[in-house]
């Protein structure tokens, strides 16, 4: 049924490789992460060239909520607990960091006016979900970090400022022209079948480069097989509205544990997703195609919520989990680099991520890859 964040964006049009090259590096997954690492690495004079699979953005980076939010997966008082203080703080600060560069790079694409995580939608309800939420806002106090305490129309819980929303199919267009005007190459239409130290091979064409980063999500188990055991392929399900006239929503919002989440586009349109919880062995798939029992769920959630605008679109992606909670950042071969598995927090700490792992390739160390791994 297609996807909202199709309407009204022109993707541009990328050849197919189709001869043999050579490149300083090369980033194969071209979604929010892989263009970020191509445009990071063309503005640090290398020769860069981006292939992947399909069209730019064709996976969860076009296919997402649409939430940057600070922090990874897990909150942060959860990551306090789990991790330390020092290195849930390090991190915490690394994602704030990189989405100022988001920001910075692809204004026109991003809005920064904060996101709720809502503890209580109906008063006297989710009482231990409400809890929850001051723990993590007392954490967040507590390590210097903005939030505040939110009651109104959207419900009752906590208010992060720095927070926001972006569009990323428009994200993933606006990198993709500023990483081909710094010198990158792009060819789409190109998966790469097979991935070895110096040289990346296609079906009609090969790349040799020095540094190899391997930047995708879902498929990253199939696009490196050696540490395919160590992510799990995880469909994410997402619904969208006609215009809705009747309600005005500030705020994206995540509810129950960021199980579920939405906004309210500039059109007036909602976009929603979640209810994975619902069917999690079901859902723990590599097929895309969306199914009818979230798709069930999506719908009463609007409901609940008094939305009354028609379901326009419904779609999937895949992303991958790791069993720590923590994205894979890491030289799986000398001089290949896989990232990805971002634990359903791709759209910050996959740019962040790959961008580091460019500066690793040149200059055998970044402090946010020490942080993530330690």
């Amino acid at each position: 049924m297609g996807i909202v964040w199709d309407i009204n964006i022109e993707r541009p049009e990328f050849p197919q490789l189709t001869s043999n090259l050579e490149a300083d590096l090369v980033v194969v997954g071209l979604g929010g992460s892989g263009l970020t690492a191509l445009l990071h690495a063309a503005q640090r004079g290398l020769n860069v060239i981006g292939i992947d699979s399909d069209r730019i953005a064709a996976g969860a980076a076009g296919r997402n909520g649409g939430l940057l939010l600070a922090g990874i997966a897990d909150f942060h008082h959860n990551v306090r607990k789990d991790f330390g203080v020092d290195r849930a703080t390090a991190l915490y600060q690394h994602t704030l960091d990189e989405m100022d560069r988001i920001e910075a790079t692809t204004p026109e694409a991003v809005s920064r006016i904060g996101a709720l995580r809502i503890g209580e939608l109906n008063r006297g309800e989710d009482a231990e979900e409400l809890i929850d939420t001051y723990a993590h806002r007392d954490a967040l106090l507590a390590d210097g970090f903005p939030v505040k305490d939110y009651e109104g129309e959207q419900g009752v819980g906590i208010l992060i400022p720095s927070d926001g929303t972006f569009h990323p199919a428009k994200r993933a267009v606006l990198l993709a022209n500023l990483a081909t005007k710094a010198g990158a190459q792009i060819f789409t239409h190109s998966p790469a079948i097979k991935i070895e130290s110096g040289l990346v091979t296609t079906e009609h064409g090969s790349i040799k480069a020095k540094h190899i980063v391997v930047a995708v999500d879902g498929n990253l188990g199939k696009a490196l097989p050696e540490i395919a055991d160590q992510v799990q392929p995880t469909r994410l399900q997402m619904i969208s509205t006609a215009p809705e006239t009747k309600i005005k929503m500030q705020y994206a919002v995540y509810v129950r544990q960021g199980w579920d989440y939405w906004q309210q586009l500039p059109d007036g349109r909602i976009a929603i997703g979640g209810g994975r919880d619902l069917a999690l062995e079901q859902e723990a798939t590599d097929l895309v195609e969306p199914t009818q029992i979230i798709r069930d769920y999506l719908e009463h959630k609007l409901e609940d919520l008094g939305v009354t605008a028609p379901i326009e679109h419904h779609w999937a992606a895949i992303v991958s989990y790791t069993n720590k909670g923590l994205p894979i950042v890491k030289e799986v071969q000398p001089s290949v680099w896989a990232v990805g598995a971002y634990c359903g927090t791709g759209n910050v700490v996959g740019a962040l991520l790959a961008r580091s792992a460019v500066d690793h390739c040149l200059d055998g160390h970044s402090q946010v890859i020490a942080d993530f791994a330690s």
